[in-house]
């Protein structure tokens, strides 16, 4: 269940350094956000996930009992709303990319600032792909390549490819190219909400399940290109 706005967004952390566990925690916490539980360990993370439906789960990839990024797939099928905001010490690229497919909005550096933190957070909450500089090209050349393998056949002309309109289609160019909500809000003039409702709507009538579907989708039409 994503926060629309209504009180403070809802987190959990999940790490096995009960010192940086804590920090995080606390350092959310006095920003405003709700807390509603920690995990040091990826079974108990998957269990309190469920007890507490948070917004937003803060995660670590290096956990005992279950790793990362089995906890990532299994509390995103449970709960598809959920976002994931992968919070790791390892830059590598394997990483990165089997978080992402494992279903992370977005995915951070431990060596990131608390503002840095605290804005990827609240970003993670709306569903913008949040990642360090130099992973989001990463990610996006990776879905690039993936668009460019030979698929299963498809009919040529896809006719029965949804129709978007052209905002629609328009968004979903913007979005592949890695804008934010709030970017694309600010160069269409229009709100924030309606960006977010454009992007429903496409997700819909796609049949995709987050934006990272979306911009892989957009890709695999050279959307980002135009």
């Amino acid at each position: 269940m994503t926060n629309s706005g209504q009180g403070p967004i809802r987190v959990m952390v999940v790490d096995d350094h009960p010192m940086w566990r804590d920090a995080v925690a606390r350092d959310l916490a006095e920003a405003g956000f709700d807390v509603v539980a920690t995990a040091g360990d990826g079974e108990q993370a998957v269990r309190r996930a469920r007890a507490t439906s948070p917004d937003v789960i803060v995660l670590d990839l290096n956990l005992p009992a279950k790793p990362g990024v089995q906890v990532c797939k299994e509390v995103v099928a449970a709960d598809p709303a959920l976002r994931v905001l992968v919070l790791s010490a390892s830059g590598e690229h394997a990483d990165v990319l089997e978080a992402v497919k494992s279903g992370a909005t977005g995915y951070l550096l431990k060596s990131a600032s608390t503002e840095e933190l605290l804005d990827a957070v609240r970003r993670t909450a709306v569903g913008d792909p949040v990642f360090t500089p130099g992973l989001a090209g990463l990610v996006l050349g990776e879905y690039r390549r993936l668009a460019s393998d030979p698929g299963p056949a498809t009919d040529a002309g896809e006719p029965k490819a949804p129709r978007l309109t052209d905002r629609e289609t328009e968004v979903l160019r913007l979005v592949a190219k890695g804008l934010s909500y709030k970017q694309i809000a600010e160069r269409l003039v229009i709100s924030h909400r309606t960006v977010q409702n454009h992007v429903q709507n496409t997700l819909g009538k796609l049949q995709l399940h987050n934006r990272v579907e979306l911009v892989r989708y957009a890709i695999e039409r050279g959307l980002d290109d135009e």
